[in-house]
């Protein structure tokens, strides 16, 4: 094995340049195919690119785990200070066992099927309000819906929602070379955290249909005859994930599909003639170009991959949009294709233990969403001097879409 922390490696990697914001799926290339297992030391960071490493280390939590952070921030930022809230993406086994089974009670495929009606009335009052012509996919539209579906399954009141959308949106903002949160989305982060907590006294005080009022009356057997429930903090750390991560990812989701789909006209008119490739469609934008740029795990052993060591104790950057788009497993991964078959998992919602509960949920919700804009602008060209990539920490997508429907 070769010592791999003296020698930088060629290919410069940085995660928070305006190169990589502008377009990340050239350095993922160069990192599959000339460093698989690649170290910055202006960082200390690893990352890994390929599917074939990239899978197996999202399930092996008990070499890579997560309670260290999962964003670049949470490691870099020295004014970054691990939030009361337990958050269920920072946890291992078996604390997170236990809070993932209380949270799934609540987020069945049957519970998620029954949104199906409101999850369209609520799209359709968004596409209602888009102007005609000429409008912006994300600032008109896909940033609106996806907080208005959680917030309404969470039982926020309506003339919170706008608020709470600008609020949770805010920590994720970074400008290139920023390495961690402005002060203003650290208050958004406690603003929003206080607001959750009031929520949820107020529903242990007068409980409605909604889905905090379930995730407070959630129990699960630890496995000894003792049955528990998750605490007000837990309920309001999960909550503020759902407002936060799930809300930006379907937005930015639609936002990238409407840009692809630009580039690929036939497959947009195929996908208007037969809707039933609608569901192919989403899966495949989310591999070819998914929002969710990778995640963050640190090594409880060694790591000895292609001839170099992953020390114990390491932050490592697994990269899950550059795992999508490797022709190892994918073949011809860089082609956008709608018919594509299925081949392995889409790790656009995550992989093992850390799989996206909410996946069902933003799968529905962008079928619906696609199925709506193919009636809205049949027809469409892009504005792309008008074109602006968004600059989050983890999430790639674009801030502005400009069309002109023809």
């Amino acid at each position: 094995m070769t010592d791999t922390c003296v020698p930088r490696d060629e290919i410069d990697f940085d995660p928070f340049s305006e190169e990589f914001f502008r377009e990340p799926h050239e350095i993922y290339r160069r990192l599959r195919a000339e460093a698989p297992v690649h170290f910055n030391p202006t960082y200390g960071l690893w990352a890994l690119s390929r599917y074939a490493d990239v899978a197996p280390g999202m399930k092996d939590f008990e070499t890579f785990s997560s309670t260290q952070g999962i964003t670049l921030d949470m490691v870099l930022d020295p004014e970054y200070v691990k939030p009361e809230m337990p958050m269920i993406i920072m946890m291992d086994p078996p604390e997170h066992t236990r809070m993932r089974n209380l949270v799934r009670k609540v987020f069945t495929p049957r519970a998620i099927a029954e949104l199906e009606p409101m999850i369209r009335e609520i799209i359709a009052s968004f596409v209602a309000r888009i102007p005609a012509g000429e409008f912006d996919v994300v600032t008109d539209f896909s940033t609106h819906f996806p907080i208005e579906v959680i917030s309404a399954m969470l039982g926020v009141p309506a003339e919170d929602r706008a608020w709470l959308r600008e609020v949770h949106a805010l920590p994720l903002e970074r400008k290139p070379g920023e390495t961690g949160m402005r002060p203003e989305a650290r208050q958004a982060l406690a603003e929003a955290g206080r607001y959750h907590f009031g929520l949820i006294l107020e529903r242990r005080a007068r409980p409605r249909d909604d889905m905090i009022s379930r995730l407070i009356e959630a129990e699960v057997d630890r496995g000894d005859g003792v049955t528990t429930k998750l605490t007000d903090i837990e309920i309001a750390g999960f909550i503020s994930l759902l407002g936060g991560a799930g809300a930006e990812t379907v937005a930015k989701l639609i936002g990238t599909a409407a840009v692809l789909f630009a580039d690929h006209p036939e497959q947009w008119q195929a996908m208007r003639a037969d809707r039933s490739k609608i569901p192919g469609a989403f899966e495949e934008v989310l591999r070819y170009d998914g929002p969710v740029q990778y995640d963050l795990r640190y090594t409880l052993r060694d790591v000895h991959l292609h001839d170099r060591t992953i020390p114990q104790g390491s932050h490592v950057l697994m990269l899950l949009a550059s795992a999508t788009r490797d022709d190892d497993h994918f073949h011809d991964a860089d082609r956008f294709d709608i018919d594509r078959p299925h081949a392995g998992h889409n790790l656009g919602f995550g992989y093992g233990i850390h799989s996206c509960l909410g996946a069902a949920l933003a799968r529905m919700e962008g079928r619906i969403a696609l199925d709506a804009l193919l009636d809205v602008m049949p027809e469409y060209t892009l504005d792309r001097e008008g074109l602006r990539r968004a600059t989050t920490t983890n999430v790639a997508g674009w801030a502005n879409v400009p069309v002109r429907v023809n």
